[in-house]
């Protein structure tokens, strides 16, 4: 999701802050996910998050009416909704098998492939100066995956698709924007993702207990909240400038890990997670010096 922020309405430090605000509703949806697949299949939890954020923005829906949600690029949002999708149930699978904090950071990895796939569908130059953040980005990846180790866990690449696929998503958003409001981009989003998410859900279907109700609610609202905080952030300055206060996540996650699952990353991933954070402010800035749009991102 993502608007233009223009002169009179750029103002850094509320965007900032409206960033850091959905960084944390995204580490609260990290915990709901994890806490949830305990009990429910990984196919039923996208269904759910899908669904119930997808309740949550039917008064946009009714707001908007037919006229409103009628589109030419219905092949275009399929795309992007697939890719988001699927990128959904990578990363919600790593959330159930890794740390918080990695699984974060590997979805949150997406600004490194967003370049190439950028030159690839969208046909646009790919600055040389890119190159220097791409590799001390891949290097982090590396530390966290760990391979060759004992302790690396195939979760892990699991984790690192949620972020080549949040990629091509948010690249999706990006040639939407170009002809769709925002509004309507996340609407099909919504209807996509639910529908298509449906099928395998019934198939490994479990009914929540009603325990399970209240947290299931805080994984839709904070979902959704998230998003828009993340629209909000942007109309209000360039994604070189607010897009890396997102990566504040890795730090909510990394905390919820501690008081929450007693759970503290190795040297190797801390190295790691400080080289993609870099990395991925790097790309943000140089690619936002190249152009002066911000990129919509966000599942």
């Amino acid at each position: 999701m993502g608007a233009r922020a223009h002169g009179p309405h750029h103002d850094l430090p509320r965007g900032a802050l409206y960033m850091i605000a959905c960084a944390l509703l995204f580490a609260v949806m990290g915990v709901a996910v994890r806490l949830a697949s305990q009990q429910l299949p990984n196919a039923m939890v996208v269904f759910l998050r899908s669904a119930l954020g997808l309740l949550m923005l039917l008064p946009w829906a009714l707001r908007l009416g037919p006229g409103g949600l009628a589109t030419r690029h219905l092949s275009e949002h399929l795309v992007r909704g697939l890719a988001g999708l699927a990128a959904m149930y990578c990363f919600f699978y790593a959330l159930g098998h890794l740390r918080l904090a990695d699984a974060v950071l590997l979805n949150y990895s997406l600004p490194l492939f967003v370049p190439f796939i950028e030159s690839l569908w969208l046909g646009e130059p790919f600055p040389r100066k890119l190159w220097s953040g791409i590799v001390i980005g891949f290097l982090g990846l590396l530390l966290i995956l760990k391979p060759g180790f004992s302790i690396f866990q195939p979760a892990a690449m699991v984790g690192v698709a949620a972020g080549l696929l949040a990629a091509l998503a948010q690249v999706g958003v990006r040639r939407l924007t170009q002809s769709e409001p925002a509004t309507r981009i996340v609407l099909y989003f919504g209807f996509c993702s639910t529908a298509v998410s449906a099928l395998p859900a019934a198939f490994d279907w479990r009914t929540p207990r009603a325990a399970l109700l209240p947290l299931l609610l805080v994984l839709g609202a904070s979902a959704t909240a998230a998003q828009l905080l993340m629209t909000r952030a942007y109309s209000h300055a360039p994604a070189s400038q607010v897009g890396p206060f997102l990566y504040s996540s890795v730090v909510f996650a990394g905390l919820f890990d501690w008081a929450l699952f007693a759970q503290l990353p190795d040297r190797f991933s801390v190295a790691g997670a400080v080289l993609v954070c870099a990395a991925g402010i790097l790309t943000l800035r140089i690619a936002g010096a190249a152009r002066s749009e911000p990129e919509p991102a966000g599942l």
